[in-house]
């Protein structure tokens, strides 16, 4: 084998043979350390706002704009299909699974930040699914955030409203999952058949 002929090993912050530029190598890492911090500091909150707001008043904090007010939600988002928590626990660990599976794909800075938000604020709620009241896969979130006319919501709700913000503004720019744009392989195809 010749010197050529060796596959190159990348220096640090480098991409790999046939990787472009905006290769991350660190995606995977980034991204599930983000879901781990989301899930404490959610977890956290929660706790929180069960000590400090069971049968007590909501908290104005902003006129009657931004409120703290305790609620647990046995649907999905809006409250919607509160007789259907087992269907929604089980899809939400599908989706946690599903998300740790492809995490190792993830090579994208905007990937990685938009999928750990997701799965940080997914597992966040799977989280109160599990062990709380009134059992596995039955127990209802904790929602204790209220802003004007939205329903109340929690750290994890936020964390998957920005997740999809951000895979939507990646996908927006033409990011892929693998750190290359959609507009690099374009231009690949165009040389491979030129």
């Amino acid at each position: 084998m010749t010197e050529t002929d060796r596959p190159r090993t990348p220096a640090p912050g480098q991409a790999p043979d046939g990787v472009g530029p905006r290769y991350f190598r660190a995606g995977p890492v980034v991204m599930l350390a983000i879901a781990a911090v989301i899930v404490l500091v959610d977890q956290v909150t929660k706790l929180a706002a069960v000590a400090a707001l069971e049968g007590a008043e909501p908290v104005r904090l902003v006129g009657d704009t931004v409120r703290l007010v305790l609620l647990r939600n046995p649907g999905a988002a809006f409250s919607l299909g509160t007789d259907a928590t087992v269907v929604f626990s089980v899809i939400a660990c599908v989706v946690v699974a599903g998300l740790l599976w492809y995490s190792r794909r993830v090579h994208s800075r905007w990937w990685a930040w938009g999928l750990g938000l997701i799965l940080g604020g997914a597992a966040g709620n799977l989280v109160d699914r599990f062990v709380r009241s009134p059992g596995v896969l039955r127990g209802h979130v904790v929602d204790f955030v209220s802003v004007g006319w939205w329903p109340v919501f929690n750290v994890a709700d936020a964390c998957l409203v920005a997740g999809v913000i951000v895979v939507t503004v990646a996908v927006f720019l033409g990011v892929e999952q693998d750190g290359s744009r959609e507009s690099e392989k374009a231009a690949g195809r165009g040389d491979a058949d030129g």
